[in-house]
């Protein structure tokens, strides 16, 4: 069936982007700029695919199912879960300059965010029980974010890379932020991928608003699958809609000496920041936690 929504070359649709066994595959040369990459790969019960990382440090990130992950030498279970809105996973971390494989008797799907990278650290198992699990934002702008590999929570060099859920009705990436321009402590330069799955079928919503003439303008309408490439401007808000709870996966890298996530808040927005101590945090959350206390900011 032919997809009738509106185009926007900053939306890559559902099946829009395969190749080969992939059925997303974004790198630098397609998304048009430096560092951030992400595949989707699909493996059939039994299936197994080799997989070169060149230039770039990976993560292997299940979103349905589980795998094993072959890389210098190394031999990484992951037990992975039954879907992005069922539990933490766990993840593989995977150098530049390896080769792996990756095999899941099963079957699954798998996300690989990658960034391209100077130093060549080990490959590494994070343990789901490790995830960090935060609370962010109050009432209708109540999120939940698993930050597997957010930059201070996991060791990598360019890569940043985190789970938001957003309960149905629910409001996230808001206020909106931009992280385009290099303003030291406060600011910092992070192209970004959002990769979306939405429950029961429905659509969510994604805004990206310029923050310079000609710069990114888009109001798109999102399900599962789809992807936004965000190089620049204030992206925000991300809406479930009712009924439907929203996951993103946020995939991010940049050029700066220091690996950090630093955002400004769009200045007819950010004040809503303030409002988030008098309300309560939306019962819903945690969808689901890592057996850990949650960190509510």
């Amino acid at each position: 069936m032919t997809d009738s929504r509106p185009h926007d070359d900053r939306v890559v649709r559902a099946g829009s982007a395969a190749r080969g066994p992939y059925a997303l595959d974004i790198g630098p040369g397609q998304a048009g700029w430096d560092r951030s990459a992400l595949r989707i790969l699909d493996l059939a019960p039994g299936g197994s695919q080799p997989f070169s990382t060149r230039d770039s440090e990976w993560i292997v990130l299940p979103l349905t199912g589980g795998c094993t992950v072959h890389v210098d030498g190394e031999v990484i279970e992951l037990l992975g879960r039954a879907g992005v809105f069922a539990g933490v996973t766990d993840f593989a971390y995977l150098p530049r300059d390896a080769r792996a494989q990756i095999s899941s008797g099963a079957g699954g799907r798998f996300a690989l965010a990658g960034a391209k990278c100077e130093r060549r650290l080990p490959a590494r198992y994070g343990p789901a029980p490790e995830v960090p699990v935060e609370l962010r934002g109050s009432g209708s702008c109540s999120r939940q974010v698993n930050n597997f590999a957010a930059a201070d929570t996991f060791a990598c060099d360019r890569l940043i890379a985190v789970e938001v859920l957003t309960p149905g009705g629910n409001w996230s990436s808001f206020p909106p932020h931009k992280h385009d321009a290099y303003h030291p402590g406060e600011e910092s330069v992070l192209e970004e991928i959002y990769y979306f799955e939405i429950a029961d079928g429905g659509p969510g919503y994604h805004r990206v608003s310029p923050s310079r003439p000609g710069g990114t303008d888009l109001l798109a309408e999102v399900r599962s699958g789809d992807t936004v490439l965000i190089p620049d401007g204030w992206h925000g808000p991300s809406m479930a809609t009712p009924g439907h709870h929203m996951y993103y996966l946020n995939v991010m890298a940049g050029p700066g000496a220091e690996r950090e996530w630093l955002i400004r808040d769009h200045p007819d927005h950010g004040w809503i920041r303030q409002t988030w101590d008098a309300q309560p945090v939306d019962p819903r959350l945690p969808l689901y936690g890592n057996g850990a206390q949650e960190e509510r900011r």
